[in-house]
């Protein structure tokens, strides 16, 4: 289980209990976030990836299915193309199918600028909780609600001696990923998978902005690529869907299991 950008492997901690009823699961922290090393380079596709095949080497992982959320699902698509080891397939959480260089009207300078985190300078923990409580979560889970998910994202961040606190991932990182976001093309990588592919992608509406076109152009080009690939959409679904709706993803990720599709 891969996390996506400015997160840590805790955004699985409602997912994961659920499909290990039935299976061996391992949630990480990639490159520079949650309790990981924090090095100032290193954050291209290709360096990410090589972290995620020599974590799979040192922990004996074989034919494993990765899961990846957000720029997580970008990671494992891409782990997929290379091709560096055997997996039994991807599912890509609300990500994957990111191509901000497609994206009509963008640039780079303005993916560094729209992609940035939020400055969190002066902050306390009580500040960011409260900031948190009044977030719309959308229509969540019985699952969902047993727990406060200022917990699961308050596990970003790390307490300095004045009591302020500061996000784990650098933002001098961040801005690495989002420079590397804009070199990579998933649509170039389709026709190197082999491997079985799950999209589930979240959505609240289906309203037909510029950044929703483009998604579905590549899941049409996907789904042409690609030899086995299957789409279900989130409904009433917001990004951070592992949080908001954990039993309609791990029993959504089970069926798939279960009935072969990664076999």
């Amino acid at each position: 289980m891969i996390h996506g950008l400015a997160s840590n492997r805790q955004i699985w901690d409602l997912v994961a209990p659920l499909l290990a009823k039935s299976n061996k699961v391992v949630a990480i922290d990639q490159r520079g976030h949650g309790l990981s090393s924090k090095p100032d380079h290193g954050y291209d596709f290709q360096t990410i990836t090589n972290d995620l095949s020599l974590f799979m080497d040192t922990a004996k992982i074989t034919n494993p299915l990765l899961i990846g959320h957000s720029w997580g699902g970008s990671v494992a698509l891409n782990f997929a193309a290379q091709n560096l080891r055997q997996i039994s397939g991807i599912c890509m959480v609300d990500g994957g199918l990111i191509e901000i260089s497609s994206l009509p009207g963008n640039s780079l300078k303005k993916a560094l600028v729209d992609m940035a985190p939020p400055l969190f300078d002066g902050l306390t923990e009580t500040v960011l909780r409260d900031r948190i409580s009044k977030r719309d979560w959308g229509e969540r889970d019985e699952m969902s609600i047993k727990y406060d998910l200022a917990n699961i994202v308050m596990a970003n961040f790390q307490e300095n001696s004045d009591g302020t606190i500061t996000p784990r991932f650098k933002r001098s990182s961040h801005l690495k990923v989002v420079e590397a976001f804009w070199n990579h093309q998933p649509s170039t990588l389709f026709s190197s998978i082999t491997c079985p592919v799950l999209n589930l992608p979240a959505r609240l509406n289906k309203d037909k902005n510029p950044r929703q076109k483009l998604r579905q152009k590549l899941i049409e080009q996907a789904e042409a690529e690609i030899n086995k690939f299957d789409t279900v959409w989130l409904e009433q679904s917001i990004h951070d869907v592992p949080i908001q709706r954990p039993m309609l993803v791990a029993t959504t990720i089970s069926q798939y299991i279960e009935r072969g599709f990664f076999d």
